[in-house]
């Protein structure tokens, strides 16, 4: 439960501001995080000996004030969401039959403060419905640990099978690079629990991500570009057939 508890204060500190106008009750973040949880439970169906189907789209019905809260934070909030429903399905072993959407819907019966949620089970192959007056809804996601973290580095790949791999200009590093403005150990990638992170490992030169320097760590998303000297690598998340170094 450390990475949903962690998930849900960030959703909190995020949106503090956008929920918190007013002395009136409200729709707060957590409680909406609390609720998709449950609402994957209850509409769980046991489908085969060891195989539960969870829902995947998900609908928040608020007020009007709390919608005009939601549609000013936007498609953020909803990826933060759609984080706590992938975490949730994984935890508890469910099956998903397509990527995750959250949207948020304005219910004019609603009171402030006072919220639903459905869901359903939509695969991934197919067009959408239309449907009347949405939020933002989050591009698709797919659960992070269904994909193969991978390195594309100079015409070569390499999988990142290990939760820590190291590249540097020494032959000790994991993957090596050949490149004088490169450091000896510069860079360690950490992976797992469906998120990876590249950290500087006090390199001379210093590490970027998409143009960013490197202060700490940094998350790296689906097509980020890491920079070291002079070489340029991109991350990327592929099905586990298309990873693995040729």
């Amino acid at each position: 439960m450390g990475l949903l508890d962690k998930v849900e204060r960030g959703i909190e500190k995020a949106v503090r501001g956008v929920f918190s106008t007013g002395s009136r009750a409200r729709v707060e973040p957590v409680e909406i995080a609390s609720h998709l949880r449950r609402e994957v439970d209850d509409k769980a169906i046991t489908i085969a000996a060891g195989r539960t189907l969870a829902p995947n789209v998900f609908d928040v019905l608020l007020s009007g004030d709390d919608f005009e809260r939601a549609q000013e934070w936007g498609t953020p909030l909803a990826e933060e969401l759609c984080d706590v429903v992938i975490n949730h399905v994984r935890s508890q072993g469910y099956t998903l039959q397509g990527p995750v959407r959250i949207s948020f819907r304005h219910d004019g019966d609603r009171k402030a403060g006072d919220f639903d949620i459905t869901s359903r089970t939509e695969k991934s192959s197919g067009a959408q419905a239309a449907a009347p007056a949405p939020m933002p809804v989050t591009p698709s996601r797919q659960p992070a640990a269904n994909l193969q973290p991978v390195l594309d580095i100079n015409g070569q790949r390499y999988s990142l099978n290990a939760p820590s791999v190291v590249l540097g200009r020494s032959s000790e590093a994991d993957i090596l690079i050949d490149d004088t403005g490169v450091s000896r150990r510069h860079l360690e990638i950490r992976s797992g629990h469906g998120t990876a992170h590249a950290i500087d490992l006090g390199s001379t030169n210093g590490s970027y991500v998409d143009g960013h320097k490197v202060v700490g760590s940094a998350e790296l998303s689906d097509g980020a570009t890491i920079t070291m000297g002079r070489t340029k690598i991109i991350f990327r998340l592929l099905p586990p057939s298309q990873g693995g170094r040729p």
